[in-house]
């Protein structure tokens, strides 16, 4: 395969995996209103925190309120990592290897994303977030499963697998980080009453509330989220189950040995974290996130150099 054709089908898949994630993102600030009192101070401003652009939101929108936000995460085209723009990327990408991808494949991606640009076009209003939101992850639900039940096992599903995998690993952590991104009060006395429903506002928005307790069978607590969302190699969404399906697609690829090193050096990070602690301290929480997002930016390196061409074009067009 055609290092080209591979990067271009990596990049589809994250940028699939990005869209369907970042509506789950949202979604675990929309659970959390709806489940805690409004006496509770919890808002849309850390969600601007967490996505890494509050300079950029700030110079655009005067007000961090609901409206604002949801412009700017889902249908905002200046800002790299909204909906409509990973959807376009994915799009583009898509569109330039429809020779080795199912036609049902382009022709969903290419409806959703009209989808979503009439949306944003016509507004979305807090009164449609939520029909909009699932609409988004349904439609990237059904590409992957027409990606599992159609593409053939070759080295285009083999890229499809490794950019989705690294994707989702990043994204959940993001998800995960909302736990520590001041969306509840830190005063202990305040953050107790609410806890559960937080940690289970988490699992739902990431599909995990029933497999939850189906594997731990305990009642709701941060530790046991924190262990199953970062350590389970069962529960798809878990970053420890998407780490080795990547190394697995990886080990059917030649020279392959840089880039596990990289993914064994952030199995070894998970393994050794020490979950009581950070399910007790946010900013210990939030800390160990960030290193595990270098970790990924460290493998995501490591596979450009060894399988893509043009790096260092490739650093200056795509998002990371």
């Amino acid at each position: 395969m055609l290092s080209r054709v591979a990067e271009n089908i990596y990049w589809l898949a994250r940028y699939i995996e990005r869209t369907e994630d970042t509506a789950r993102l949202l979604s675990v600030n929309s659970n959390l209103l709806l489940d805690l009192p409004r006496a509770t101070q919890l808002g849309w401003s850390e969600i601007i925190a967490i996505t890494g652009n509050a300079e950029l939101f700030d110079e655009l929108y005067p007000n961090r309120d609901e409206v604002s936000v949801l412009t700017f995460i889902c249908g905002d085209k200046r800002y790299d990592g909204s909906i409509i723009r990973s959807l376009a990327a994915a799009r583009e990408n898509l569109r330039t290897t429809r020779d080795v991808i199912p036609r049902e494949i382009w022709e969903e991606v290419n409806q959703l994303f009209i989808a979503v640009r009439d949306q944003v076009e016509s507004g979305i209003t807090p009164r449609k977030r939520d029909a909009f939101l699932r609409r988004v992850i349904r439609s990237c639900q059904t590409v992957n499963g027409l990606i599992e039940g159609t593409l053939s096992y070759t080295q285009a599903r083999t890229f499809l697998m490794l950019g989705r995998q690294l994707e989702r690993a990043d994204m959940i952590t993001r998800i995960i980080d909302v736990r520590s991104g001041n969306l509840l009060p830190r005063s202990p006395g305040e953050l107790t009453p609410f806890e559960n429903i937080q940690w289970m506002s988490v699992l739902k928005s990431l599909s995990g509330y029933q497999m939850y307790r189906q594997h731990v069978r305990l009642r709701i607590r941060g530790p046991d989220v924190l262990s199953f969302l970062l350590q389970n190699r069962s529960f798809p969404r878990a970053v420890g189950t998407c780490l080795e399906r990547f190394a697995n697609a990886l080990l059917t690829l030649p020279r392959h040995e840089i880039v596990l090193n990289e993914v064994e050096t952030c199995r070894e990070h998970l393994s050794r974290a020490d979950i009581p602690l950070l399910a007790s301290e946010p900013e210990r929480l939030h800390a160990f996130v960030d290193d595990i997002q270098l970790d990924f930016s460290e493998l995501h390196d490591a596979l450009a150099k060894t399988y893509f061409a043009r790096v260092q074009d490739n650093v200056q067009t795509q998002a990371s």
